[in-house]
C-alpha cells in the first residue's frame, strides 16, 4: 500500500496553484495538503476544504522558514507561485523586474534548497515547478518574465541531475498563455487576452497535467502539447519564430 503523501504547494490562492490544490483536496486519504500564498480569503477556503493553510511570502526568507517548521517532512512540493509585468524593456520598473526575479526564480531556488537535504536523506521525493512557454521562446514584452522563466529552467536541468542519485523527480510543466487573472494583471493594456483569444488555456488543463505528473513523473510537460515542437523550432529557426511572435504580440 502507497504511503500517504505530504504535499505542499506555493501559490494556492489563485490559478493553476489554487486548482490543483483543490484536485488533491479530493483524495485526502493519498495526500495531506499545506497550502500557501499572499491572499487570506482563498487560503480559506482551501482550509475549509480540508487543506493545512499557512499564510506566508515565500521571497520573505523569515517567512519561508516559518513555513517549512510548520510542513514538517515534505514528500512532493508544487512551486506555482508566481508573477508577470508584461511590458517593453525600457518601461520597467525596478521593482517589477525585482519581483519577477524573486517571484518566479530565486524563491523557487531558496525555498528547494531549504527543502532538498530532507528529501535526500529520506531518498525521495519530488520537486515539481510550473515554468512557462515563455522560458523557451521569448516574445515581446515579456523579456524579464521570459528571463526568470528561462534562468528556471537551466536550474531544474542541472538539480534533476544533482538528485536523481537520491530517488528524488524534478519535473517542470511548461505551459503557454493561461485563462487566470494572471494574464490580466501582467498586461493591463489587454492586448495578450484580445491576441490569444480561444488559444488561452484552461486552468484545468495545466492542473491536471500537474496531477498527472505526481502519479507518473516525467521530465516535463508542454502544454499545449504543440508548443513541445515550436520550442524545437526556434532552436533551428529562430529568425521564423521571433517574426511570427514579434506580429502577434506587438499590437498597439
Amino acid at each position: 500500500m502507497n504511503k500517504r503523501k505530504t504535499v505542499l504547494i506555493t501559490g494556492a490562492t489563485s490559478g493553476v496553484g489554487y486548482a490543483t490544490a483543490m484536485r488533491l483536496l479530493s483524495n485526502t486519504d493519498r495526500y495531506t495538503v499545506f497550502v500557501t500564498g499572499r491572499a487570506p480569503d482563498k487560503l480559506w477556503e482551501l482550509q475549509n476544504e480540508g487543506a493545512i493553510a499557512i499564510p506566508a511570502d515565500i521571497t520573505n526568507k523569515d517567512e519561508m522558514q516559518s513555513l517549512l517548521g510548520q510542513t514538517g517532512p515534505l514528500d512532493i512540493v508544487i512551486f506555482s507561485a508566481g508573477v508577470g509585468h508584461f511590458e517593453a524593456a525600457h518601461l520597467l520598473s525596478d521593482e517589477a523586474i525585482r519581483s519577477m526575479m524573486d517571484t518566479n526564480f530565486i524563491a523557487p531556488v531558496e525555498l528547494t534548497k531549504r527543502v532538498l537535504p530532507q528529501m535526500m536523506e529520506q531518498q525521495e521525493g519530488h520537486l515539481i515547478y510550473i515554468g512557462s512557454q515563455a522560458g523557451k521562446v521569448a516574445t515581446p514584452k515579456a523579456s524579464v518574465y521570459a528571463a526568470s522563466k528561462h534562468a528556471l529552467i537551466g536550474y531544474t536541468n542541472a538539480l534533476r541531475m544533482e538528485v536523481a542519485p537520491f530517488g528524488i523527480n524534478v519535473s517542470v510543466i511548461h505551459p503557454g498563455p493561461i485563462d487566470t487573472p494572471f494574464i490580466d494583471g501582467a498586461d493591463r493594456t489587454g492586448n495578450y487576452r484580445s491576441s490569444l483569444g480561444k488559444h488561452l488555456l484552461k486552468v484545468g488543463t495545466v492542473a491536471d497535467a500537474v496531477v498527472q505528473t505526481i502519479a507518473k513523473p516525467v521530465r516535463e510537460i508542454n502544454l499545449p502539447g504543440i508548443m513541445g515542437i515550436t520550442s524545437k523550432m526556434y532552436a533551428l529557426t529562430p529568425r521564423i519564430v521571433e517574426n511570427v511572435g514579434r506580429r502577434y504580440f506587438m499590437k498597439k
